[in-house]
């Protein structure tokens, strides 16, 4: 017999088909055509500007990442976020990912909660590890408590997200006795949504299920399929745990880049990920690997408008998921190309997908 589900879920209505969102990491890198990067005030105010651009198309949901490392912009990721909640009205917003390991529940709490209420209740955390793990020396933590630190602090984000006065006594840092978290948002919950991320682990999609919290899965490239495991094992642990996996949300997350001739979306935006990926993963993007994005089964949703819709409906078949999150600014790319492809998603991409993903009568 399955149970309700005791976390707060993100409001998602299926009968309006598939949410589609973009999502930055912050990165502050070179235009690889040009040379050219701009100043890192200049890369922060484009990110905002991304934000309101997307809302006016139409798109459904904005995330922005945490990272300490060089070439990044977005070490507090939560101001930023505050300056998108002050200039959108419509659009929800969300941590893409939140370091839970290396930061304070409490705060990380306080500071989104404070979004939330500035944004008139459309705020969303998102938890991950890292995989850039330099921020632990940096912020003082060992990484040898890289899955310790996770699992323990978000154990304590969910409590408190959860519950307005909190015990609770823990390994990293001192217990909580009856502790007053505030603020609280101003919803029936009292609470946000809080997704765990969960990068190419099958344990941790599996922790995921355990909790029966939302899933949000990130995906680099490769055949879409093979991510469809983690999926499966997610909802299958869940329901084995008593939850209802069907009122579970799933995200995925992804490269895109958009063009009006598929061969011309290649050319164009490999350099990007190549050397962007050089430049904070110590190693470029495997040029055949790219190529091989052309075919409709690959999960990197770069092309013209037709092959995207399908690229996209062929995953939805696949993952039965409600979100996808599009990465479109990675690597230099100028802000002409980001609204060039804003403006693509919102008159062809999305209606397409709204259209074909629609579920009747669920909501």
């Amino acid at each position: 017999m399955t149970k309700i589900n005791p976390h707060i879920m993100p409001g998602i209505d299926k009968s309006k088909g598939l949410e589609f969102g973009l999502y930055t990491l912050g990165d502050h890198l070179p235009n690889p055509h040009t040379g050219e990067r701009i100043p890192a005030g200049r890369r922060i105010k484009e990110i905002i500007e991304t934000a309101q651009y997307a809302e006016q198309a139409g798109i459904d949901t904005f995330q922005v990442g945490e990272s300490h490392q060089d070439d990044f912009v977005s070490q507090a990721h939560m101001i930023i976020l505050s300056a998108i909640a002050q200039s959108t009205g419509r659009m929800k917003i969300a941590s893409g990912s939140t370091i839970i390991s290396t930061s304070d529940p409490v705060r990380v709490f306080e500071d989104a909660s404070t979004i939330d209420l500035i944004s008139g209740g459309r705020m969303e955390v998102i938890a991950g590890r890292a995989s850039r793990v330099g921020l632990y020396e940096l912020l003082g933590y060992n990484l040898n408590d890289y899955e310790a630190l996770f699992e323990e602090k978000f154990d304590l984000l969910l409590k408190i997200n959860e519950n307005e006065y909190v015990d609770w006594q823990g390994e990293f840092r001192a217990p909580l006795n009856n502790a007053h978290v505030i603020p609280r948002p101003e919803n029936e919950h009292n609470g946000l949504p809080v997704w765990r991320a969960v990068g190419g682990s099958m344990a941790s999609a599996h922790k995921a299920g355990l909790a029966g919290v939302p899933m949000y899965q990130a995906h680099l490239g490769g055949p879409a399929d093979v991510f469809k495991s983690r999926i499966d094992l997610y909802r299958q642990t869940a329901a084995e745990a008593g939850y209802d996996a069907s009122k579970l949300p799933v995200a995925t997350a992804g490269f895109f880049f958009t063009h009006e001739d598929t061969l011309e979306a290649y050319r164009k935006y490999y350099p990007h990920i190549n050397e962007g990926m050089k430049r904070t993963n110590g190693q470029g993007f495997p040029k055949q690997g790219f190529a091989q994005g052309q075919d409709y089964r690959s999960v990197i949703n770069v092309g013209d408008p037709e092959l995207i819709i399908e690229k996209i409906l062929y995953q939805h078949e696949l993952f039965n998921h409600d979100r996808y999150i599009a990465q479109l600014d990675f690597g230099g790319v100028t802000m002409d190309d980001i609204k060039r492809n804003i403006d693509i998603i919102g008159e062809k991409i999305l209606p397409a997908v709204k259209k074909y993903t629609k579920r009747q009568g669920e909501q």
